[in-house]
């Protein structure tokens, strides 16, 4: 009759308790994605819960793209600070062409890039990956152009946005993040 027992409740704790790890991940994070140009996928909670991001959609033949170089800079400055920066190009401003390998070749080799940069996909419009999805619900707008730069606070929440001429080392943007670590 143990043995019952246990067998009945163990599905119902698993379920509980999957349930409460998804009900504590902000939904902003509450989703897989895949690296560049790599098979292989992170779950955004796991790797990201709790800290405070900067989410930036870039592209790799753009006139901003030479601030992937301070997007490094930063990352390196407050990556133990409980802070990361995360790159989702995308085509959708039409200067991200060619293949994931090349958009890869040009963070990973001519800049250096360390911090995560996810595969290339949609970052606006209906077709928007999840996590820009649901960026753009809270903060109220979407990219307007490439390198635009949302700060997302250890909760989750979108609590700043900077557009595309913002430099990533500007002091309007790290003193930001510095209010937020």
């Amino acid at each position: 009759m143990k043995t019952t027992w246990i067998l009945l409740a163990t599905p119902l704790a698993l379920t509980w308790s999957l349930a409460a790890q998804s009900a504590s991940c902000p939904e902003l994070l509450n989703s897989k994605q895949r690296l560049l140009n790599s098979n292989q996928t992170i779950d955004l909670c796991e790797e990201f819960k709790g800290k405070t991001l900067l989410v930036v959609n870039t592209a790799s033949q753009c006139g901003f793209t030479s601030q992937y170089a301070q997007l490094e800079q930063l990352h390196q400055t407050y990556k133990d600070n409980n802070f990361a920066v995360i790159g989702f190009p995308s085509n959708d401003f039409k200067q991200d062409l060619g293949s994931e390998e090349n958009t890869a070749k040009v963070c990973y080799l001519d800049y250096g890039v360390t911090f995560p940069m996810m595969a290339r996909s949609s970052i606006k419009g209906a077709s928007a990956n999840h996590v820009f999805s649901k960026i753009s619900e809270q903060a109220g707008v979407e990219p307007r152009w490439n390198f635009y730069k949302y700060l997302i606070d250890a909760k989750g929440d979108v609590v700043a946005t900077f557009p595309s001429s913002t430099l990533p080392m500007s002091p309007a943007l790290t003193q930001t993040i510095e209010k937020h670590l």
